[in-house]
């Protein structure tokens, strides 16, 4: 256990997030074949499965948004059926997205983004109705300088009251220019939490997050796995599988713990959509990572801008 940045809240280097179980279509490779029946009552069985399977592999941070179908709901009844407290896990969620896709993969448009005091308002209503005195943190989903969110006066306000009523604040950044919003929202301050994407494909935004941790936030880092592009899915051939074969791992477990190596990082999702998915990702607490394996997988670094057009193309399945 560790705390995440000054906050106080306890977590654990892995934690789980519900991207990809809370709703049948997501952008991850295999996605539609990790989530099998897509019923709603059977997608809960699972995701509870999936859940049940990281507390029991010591999994304590689990991170949802509203944008992610059923995500938060399917969080919830599986709190209630263990009888969790908000001592037991930490939970973080999101607001900024709302999900649009009806259930369905063959749409056009998934989510939609507003990250307007309004939006801020309905969506905090609607995650605490679910998740009550589990949320502790509340996270903008997705901030960048464009949408002018980290100024917004009446954002600002609106989160300034969530945080003196008990719930820490964060964002997520995105993007090619992920380390340009870090530092705009270390120059304006108020928040107590930072969630960016970093992996061995993505490291654009390193300096920003060490800055934030080195302030006091927490660092949560989401897409450790590139959204699948860092696991034999895609790399069966590649220089991460030939270094995980020598290491006696797997890709997704060397991946990650590239990112758990890193001292700013407090906690590292996991996407799991499976629990053998999950129990893979958890052998990267017993991986080693070191100054050979860095220097090895250097070559995996791509430009920021083409890492995330490439995101761009990657298909809902």
């Amino acid at each position: 256990m560790r705390t995440l940045g000054a906050t106080g809240l306890l977590v654990t280097p892995l934690g789980l997030g519900l991207a990809a179980l809370g709703r049948p279509g997501y952008i991850n490779l295999g996605h539609h074949d990790d989530v099998g029946d897509t019923d709603v009552a059977a997608m809960e069985r699972h995701a509870h499965e999936v859940l049940d399977a990281a507390y029991e592999g010591g999994v304590r941070y689990y991170d949802a948004a509203r944008s992610y179908g059923r995500g938060e709901a399917f969080l919830a009844s599986w709190l209630q059926r263990r009888g969790l407290s908000r001592n037991d896990v930490t939970v973080g969620s999101k607001w900024g997205y709302t999900y649009t896709a009806d259930w369905r993969v063959d749409v056009d448009e998934h989510e939609v983004k507003d990250l307007s005091v309004a939006t801020l308002r309905r969506q905090l209503g609607e995650t605490r109705a679910l998740l009550g005195e589990h949320l502790a943190l509340y996270q903008i989903h997705s901030a960048t300088l464009e949408s002018g969110v980290l100024d917004d006066a009446a954002v600002r306000g609106e989160l300034a009251r969530l945080r003196d009523e008990g719930v820490f604040v964060g964002f997520t950044a995105t993007g090619p220019r992920q380390a340009d919003t870090i530092e705009r929202a270390l120059e304006v301050g108020g928040f107590d939490a930072v969630q960016a994407t970093w992996n061995l494909h993505e490291r654009s935004a390193t300096s920003a997050l060490a800055a934030a941790h080195d302030a006091g936030l927490g660092v949560i880092v989401k897409e450790a796995l590139a959204n699948g592009r860092l696991t034999a899915r895609a790399d069966a051939d590649g220089p991460l599988a030939a270094a995980a074969h020598e290491r006696g791992t797997t890709p997704d477990a060397l991946a990650l713990a590239a990112v758990l190596a890193q001292p700013w990082a407090d906690v590292v999702l996991s996407g799991a959509a499976t629990v053998d998915t999950l129990r893979s990702n958890l052998a990267a607490l017993e991986v080693t990572w070191d100054a050979q394996l860095d220097e090895r997988l250097a070559q995996l670094a791509e430009p920021a801008e083409a890492y995330w057009e490439r995101r761009s193309e990657l298909a809902w399945n």
